[in-house]
């Protein structure tokens, strides 16, 4: 961008910074979790966990799936990060395949690779709203491939997969009697469609290989707690729990009691935490859509927004670097967000709208002068 449009277009005043690329949202921590942790606390003595979790909390979140699972198959653990890297390192042979369909979030391949893993990408298309066929499936499983890993609904993209979607792609892995299929569910109940996200736990698992890994942090707002959570066939959530007693401890039990609480308020909670981000989520969309050259799009899960910025990006450059130009003029606007490319595609960015409204109005803004700059400067060919 010429340094004389971008001077004339942003203004100086936007030196402050405004964050769209946190995975966390504003929300304050829920009362009934925080007065169970109190609770405990003031009782003097606090309780002893398994490594495993707390008997209680495991069971509530056994009881919370529609196909009967038992509390000997929920491993609680220090964040969702956690469940995950057991997870591999229980699963996984030296240099076995995870295949990812992405986009996806960012962190899954260092969890990967530190796990003695390969990650092997099955890129999707904005244009078919990142559909994932039975034909792309098959055709991407190797016998490498150890485990199919989806997040539903997705990160970075906000998409949700339906139990018609779901139940087609499992026709094809249960063809495959030794490939595990994890699905990350930690946005699960951040969604505004009709129908409740279809959680991998509730279709039939013949060859128990069916694993969830959920948390705290996203749909029940305990943020800063490092509560997550397995669900697994019970000799594979044994083994993580070993690996966790072996490496780790267990999670504080006032956390997990905070956890408990709120496992038995989610349907409230959630409800809360939709109604606060209705209007930011309106805000966004509407936004975006009156951006030029930016694809509408209607992302229904998590608090992000995927937008498509690549009638932005610098021509001449190769698309990473073009990409990270893009991001590093929304910086230098005083607007932080998540470039697309650690994603997977370059010339997308991700954006939370769980902030507050007036935050992201600034934000979108400033997104919008930068991007109108950009334009102005591309037409001068500058």
């Amino acid at each position: 961008m010429h340094p004389l449009i971008s001077a004339q277009l942003i203004p100086s005043a936007m030196r402050d910074k405004i964050s769209l690329a946190s995975g966390y949202g504003n929300f304050a921590v829920p009362a009934v979790a925080a007065e169970a942790a109190i609770r405990s606390i003031s009782s003097g003595t606090l309780p002893v966990s398994d490594a495993a979790g707390l008997p209680a909390l495991r069971e509530a979140l056994a009881q919370g799936y529609q196909r009967p699972i038992t509390a000997t198959q929920v491993v609680v653990t220090p964040g969702a990060k956690s469940a995950l890297f057991a997870l591999f390192k229980t699963l996984l042979r030296p240099q076995e395949e995870v295949l990812l369909p992405t986009p996806n979030w960012f962190g899954f391949g260092e969890l990967i690779t530190r796990a003695g893993g390969r990650v092997c990408p099955l890129p999707l298309s904005s244009e078919s709203n990142y559909a994932l066929t039975p034909a792309q499936l098959e055709a991407a499983l190797t016998p490498q491939t150890r485990i199919l890993l989806l997040s539903n609904p997705n990160n970075p993209t906000g998409r949700v997969y339906t139990r018609q979607e779901m139940q087609a792609l499992l026709d094809v892995t249960r063809r495959f009697p030794e490939l595990y299929v994890v699905s990350d569910e930690i946005y699960h109940l951040i969604t505004f469609g009709a129908e409740p996200v279809p959680s991998l736990l509730d279709f039939e698992d013949p060859h128990e290989r069916h694993v969830v890994v959920n948390g705290y942090s996203k749909s029940l707002a305990l943020i800063g707690w490092g509560v997550g959570y397995l669900v697994a066939p019970a000799a594979v959530a044994a083994a993580c729990a070993a690996w966790q007693f072996a490496t780790s401890v267990a999670v504080p039990a006032p956390n997990q009691l905070a956890a408990l609480a709120a496992t038995q308020a989610a349907s409230a909670i959630a409800a809360e935490l939709l109604a606060q981000l209705q209007p930011t989520r309106a805000r966004m969309l509407a936004e975006l859509a009156a951006l030029p050259h930016v694809p509408h799009g209607q992302p229904e899960g998590t608090y992000y927004a995927f937008p498509d910025f690549r009638a932005y990006l610098t021509p001449h450059l190769p698309a990473a670097a073009a990409a990270a130009e893009l991001v590093a003029s929304f910086q230098e606007a005083g607007v932080q967000v998540v470039d697309g490319s650690s994603c997977g595609p370059p010339g997308f960015v991700r954006l939370s709208y769980a902030v507050p409204e007036e935050t992201l109005r600034e934000a979108m803004h400033r997104i919008a002068l930068v991007l109108q700059a950009r334009q102005l400067a591309s037409d001068l060919g500058c």
